[in-house]
């Protein structure tokens, strides 16, 4: 079973990650991470915080020689903001420092802030966005960007683009090779398969600037050669369509996922949705003339292209508050304000790609198992012989 776990908070000394259950051997590049990392900070749209941070990976355990042993991987990712909020949040009780806490009393509409103060009693939000924060999601990406490490070897690769940006949205379906070009710069600006489109989600970027408001949008992670016969149909929380549905709406201002065309779907006949099968004897494989169900059906993967998307709401901390309501005097008054982005929809499509490749890993190892690399890939080979036979 592969599991993921992650530490830390938005201004803390770092973020951590703790991947568990990854076989021996598998080739782990440090400066991979770090290029994803740099993916993630990337993006018209962003804020200060990405002019501080330069993230890149420390790995604490599980990977000697640039190889995982079959243990616990640790993976640290410093804060260097850590050094302007040192003394407002000490690890130790510490009278002196008092005043130098930065309290937060005027929640956020569409933040944590309130619902985490009525959750823990509290009439301070700031432990409750300092975890709740999306620069969690350094750590994700970081682990993500070694569960795709592990993908690489059984031929697996995972990519996003920006399918929308506020009103501006890319219509059609985009090729692989579109996706990969779109992905090869780290410092892409939207990370749209369409220049001209691209260009458009900029200027309404701007708009939002000006008028210091924030914009959501959608995202499309692609998950490609993926073999079939992942997930299951047997339970409902084996179907890895569910699984991935989970992982992609627990990224922050995430509000709603689509597998495939999901949405376009419901409103439409069986006969214009389900995916006609045909068969290439040369090939010796079952084809699609679509792929209108995202690789998946019945919550197993049908050899097709995984198609995941994101659904963005607009980040919630504006630089134009909201109404709100102080959480001590219970008066009217506008919301906090936290250096924050404009519009986040490049950055969290890498998010995504972290959060589909860690679902897919853990669907890879629960089919081929094995203690060893060398063993899963035996198997993995073996399955392959398996389909070629059928």
């Amino acid at each position: 079973m592969l599991r993921v776990q992650t530490a830390g908070e938005s201004h803390g000394q770092c973020l951590t990650a703790w991947v568990s259950g990854l076989p021996l051997g598998v080739p782990i590049a440090i400066d991979f991470i770090n290029r994803e990392l740099q993916r993630r900070q990337a993006g018209y749209g962003r804020g200060g915080r990405m002019k501080i941070e330069h993230d890149r990976v420390q790995i604490l355990s599980g990977v000697r020689h640039g190889k995982t042993i079959g243990a616990p991987i640790t993976l640290q990712i410093e804060n260097k903001d850590w050094t302007n909020w040192e003394d407002a949040l000490p690890v130790e009780e510490n009278p002196a420092l008092a005043e130098k806490q930065r309290p937060l009393a005027r929640p956020r509409p569409g933040h944590a802030d309130l619902a985490g103060v009525l959750k823990f009693n509290l009439k301070d939000a700031r432990y409750i966005l300092e975890r709740a924060s999306a620069r969690e999601t350094a750590a994700r990406v970081a682990a993500g960007a070694v569960a795709k490490e592990f993908l690489r070897a059984f031929g697996v690769e995972v990519l996003s683009h920006v399918i929308a940006i506020g009103s501006v949205r890319f219509e059609r379906t985009a090729t692989w090779e579109e996706i990969q070009a779109a992905c090869a710069p780290t410092d892409a600006e939207v990370r749209c398969v369409d220049n001209k489109l691209g260009a458009a989600m900029k200027q309404l970027i701007d708009r939002a600037i000006e008028a210091r408001d924030s914009l959501g949008g959608i995202f499309e992670v692609v998950a490609h050669n993926v073999p079939p016969g992942l997930g299951s149909h047997a339970h409902w929380d084996e179907k890895l369509d569910g699984r991935l549905a989970q992982a992609v709406l627990s990224i922050q201002a995430v509000k709603a996922v689509e597998i495939g065309t999901g949405v376009a779907s419901a409103a439409a006949f069986g006969s214009e949705v389900h995916d006609e099968i045909g068969y290439d004897s040369e090939r010796r494989r079952f084809t699609r003339a679509s792929n209108h169900a995202g690789g998946l059906e019945g919550g197993i993967t049908n050899g097709e292209d995984v198609v995941v998307r994101g659904y963005l709401k607009p980040i919630s901390t504006l630089r134009r508050p909201l109404q709100s309501v102080d959480l001590k005097t219970k008066e009217t008054v506008r919301a906090a304000y936290e250096r924050s982005d404009i519009c986040v929809v490049p950055a969290a499509g890498v998010i995504g790609e972290a959060m589909v490749a860690l679902m897919l890993a853990g669907a890879v190892r629960e089919k081929f198992g094995g203690d060893t690399l060398e063993e899963a890939l035996r198997n993995f080979h073996a399955y392959q012989q398996q389909l070629d036979e059928f």
